[in-house]
């Protein structure tokens, strides 16, 4: 009778009160409901709960959730129909309101979601719809946190995925694109052009301003070798001169000297040339002529 006993108890434990002893993981947490009525919130670590009484109403998680909804219609300021799909990354803060709050949570999120996403872009033109994601993001980011809070759900981060406009759009922007590519290229190809023909120009002028301090270099040159010849040739008849004196030199080579610098004058370009009537004080003349080019050396 007692072992029968305590194999009825044994069985009572096994079958009622095992199955009622719950260890609630990390990350998790176990919304408890008690004859009917919500009754507490269970974290991670080991729980009990009482049969026929307690009821685990619903299992929630508390990481974060990442969402990819579908893409959505929209239309925006200048009425042009385009493609939005949106990334949401939420995490639920209370699990009793998440249980309580809403009837399918994650649905009401996508409706939210879609109905903000065209009340943003129905304020935008289509250029500022796909130059402004930044904006467009943190805007719905801040009304989804805000509408989602009673549910107990944060919206963390709110990322616009894709934006498709229509086709006749995107031809019409691939071909700006191309025109602008296009535009661009002819403006660098112009710009080297233009560096090129200066580069040119300014190497012309250097080298013009080369080649004429060369001339003027070589004139210089040129020229102090004529003028430091003809100064040898002068300091050479002035010695000659000198020598000629000093050696007393007689009448009949003074006379020789004479003719032969009146053959020297002769072949300037005078017209006229004056010879003394007296040819017997030719010598006399000589001397004179003599004396008259020393002084001028």
């Amino acid at each position: 009778m007692g072992f029968d006993i305590f194999i009825a108890i044994l069985i009572l434990i096994v079958v009622i009160v095992i199955p009622n002893i719950k260890i609630v993981p990390q990350a998790k947490s176990y919304v408890i409901e008690r004859l009917g009525s919500y009754y507490t919130t269970w974290d991670n670590g080991l729980h009990f709960k009482i049969p026929f009484v307690d009821r685990i109403a619903k299992i929630v998680s508390l990481k974060e959730t990442v969402k990819d909804f579908a893409p959505q219609p929209v239309i925006t300021k200048d009425n042009v129909t385009m493609q939005i799909d949106t990334v949401v990354y939420y995490q639920i803060t209370d699990a009793k309101l998440y249980t309580y709050g809403v009837d399918a949570p994650v649905s009401a999120i996508e409706n939210l979601t879609a109905t903000t996403l065209r009340n943003i872009i129905g304020e935008l033109e289509l250029d500022q719809t796909l130059t402004s994601r930044d904006i467009i993001n943190g805007k719905m980011r801040a009304i989804l946190d805000e509408a989602t809070d009673p549910w107990g759900i944060k919206v963390n981060r709110v990322e616009v995925k894709n934006i498709i406009p229509p086709r006749d759009i995107q031809e019409a922007m691939e071909k700006q694109m191309r025109a602008e590519r296009e535009r661009r290229e002819k403006i660098l190809q112009a710009e080297g052009e233009k560096k090129s023909s200066i580069l040119i120009a300014e190497g012309e002028k250097e080298s013009a301003i080369l080649r004429a301090e060369a001339e003027k270099e070589s004139q210089i040159r040129i020229a102090e070798g004529e003028a430091e010849a003809m100064l040898k040739i002068k300091e050479a008849e002035a010695k000659g001169i000198e020598l000629l004196k000093n050696a007393k030199a007689d009448n009949a080579v003074l006379t020789l000297k004479s003719y032969e610098a009146l053959n020297h004058i002769a072949d300037g370009q005078a017209t006229k040339l004056i010879i003394p009537a007296d040819l017997n004080n030719i010598a006399t003349f000589g001397t004179t002529l003599a004396e008259v080019m020393k002084d001028k050396k």
